[in-house]
């Protein structure tokens, strides 16, 4: 009886005599196993980054939106919405009535393909302009790195000041926060004077991170058109254990403010991060499903090619098979000979495709500004479905390479 090592030995042996059907059959495999990592560690990748945008409301805070479109509601090619966007009037009407101790931040998004010039430097046009009032940065999580943030008479007297975001100063100022405090910035046409720089926030889906400019609402709505646009609003609580009462009075205000009667339903949504969160896990579900179901089938097209070259080998190695057992080499010797290359096969394929996955994985990551991430669990995962598939596709030529009779296998030709 062989030992392990031997057997090993053994079956490299007999993948360097077959390379060029060997590679191709380990590339199959790889390319199954990338599609199932790669999927799986960039669903992971949105989901983490999406954790990331919404949690920036803070554990203490919630946002007030419109009901959304409903399934289906299509009337002359336009979609029928159940709530109507909040406008500034009513924004501002709710934070001036709303006496729960929190902070009301009130913003809207002017343009994300602005361009700030700042002497004769300028950015590239992917800036994001934000309007804002007094409480947005504490309601959406930002740090000061130097600086002030702006007063509620600037914000209701639409000056012209700006807080911009550290991929600004890197690129107008030199990335030195102090030089860009007190400057004169240009974004579009309208000049702003800089009151504050924003600490390192990072990229996430849907937001700008550092590559921000944060101007007074009323100043932005002027200057970018965007009177007409819906407003965002969101609430802060001092203390998490208020925040359902906080939603409550929220509640009441805000369909008072919309004019909505007693028998009418609310057309507005709360949101809280943690509830956006677990909606966006479990819709991931299907996805992951899905991910794992291309893999599979990817994976069963390199089993069956897998099974075919082991049993071309088989044949191959007939008279090869006749010696060793006429030398002593049992049945089961032989089934363990041919299952580990089978095995070892699938297991060099699987190693490339991981490796190929968390390159394809994490360059989705690197695209929405999202950490670098390693998935044990998939890694884990990929490993032993190789393990099945090298021992499913070599289980039926191991077992015809056993069952040969040795005086047969000598006389082949």
């Amino acid at each position: 009886m062989m030992s392990l090592g031997e057997t090993i030995r053994q079956a490299f042996r007999a993948l360097r005599a077959n390379r060029i059907r060997a590679s191709l059959t380990l590339m199959i495999i790889a390319f199954g196993i990338m599609a199932l990592v790669g999927i799986l560690t960039a669903i992971d990748s949105i989901v983490h980054s999406l954790s990331d945008n919404f949690s920036s409301l803070g554990a203490n805070s919630f946002s007030i939106q419109p009901k959304g479109a409903e399934l289906g509601g299509h009337r002359g090619g336009r979609r029928i919405r159940q709530g109507e966007e909040i406008t500034f009037d009513q924004a501002r009407a709710f934070k001036e009535r709303y006496d729960f101790p929190a902070r009301v931040a009130i913003s809207q998004q002017a343009s994300s393909v602005a361009e700030a010039r700042f002497g004769d430097q300028q950015t590239n046009p992917n800036v994001q302009v934000i309007g804002v009032n007094e409480d947005y940065i504490y309601v959406k999580g930002y740090d000061l790195e130097t600086g002030r943030n702006f007063l509620a008479t600037e914000v209701d007297g639409h000056y012209a000041r700006a807080i911009i975001g550290q991929d600004l100063v890197s690129s107008l100022f030199d990335g030195d926060p102090e030089k860009a405090i007190d400057q004169s910035l240009f974004v579009g046409n309208r000049r702003y004077r800089v009151i504050g720089v924003l600490k390192t926030k990072g990229s996430s889906v849907n937001q700008a991170g550092d590559r921000v400019v944060l101007a007074p609402i009323t100043l932005v709505r002027e200057a970018f058109g965007a009177t007409w646009q819906g407003v965002e609003l969101a609430v802060s609580v001092y203390q998490a254990s208020d925040l359902d009462a906080a939603e409550d009075a929220a509640i009441g205000l805000f369909r008072g403010i919309r004019g909505l009667k007693i028998q009418e339903e609310n057309d507005f949504e709360i949101f809280k991060s943690e509830g956006l969160v677990s909606i966006i896990k479990d819709n991931t579900v299907m996805l992951r499903l899905a991910a794992v179901g291309i893999g599979i089938i990817t994976l069963l097209g390199a089993a069956i090619g897998l099974m075919n070259i082991m049993l071309v080998s088989v044949a191959e190695r007939t008279r090869e098979i006749g010696v060793i057992k006429a030398l002593g080499a049992r049945n089961r010797d032989v089934m363990v000979q041919f299952l580990t290359e089978a095995v070892i096969i699938c297991q060099l394929g699987g190693i490339v495709g991981i490796l190929l996955g968390l390159l394809a994985g994490n360059g989705v990551s690197l695209l929405i500004g999202s950490a670098f991430l390693v998935p044990w669990a998939w890694i884990i995962l990929g490993i032993v479905v190789c393990t099945i598939v090298g021992l499913s596709a070599g289980m039926y030529p191991a077992v015809k390479a056993s069952r040969l009779d040795p005086i047969e296998a000598l006389r082949y030709e």
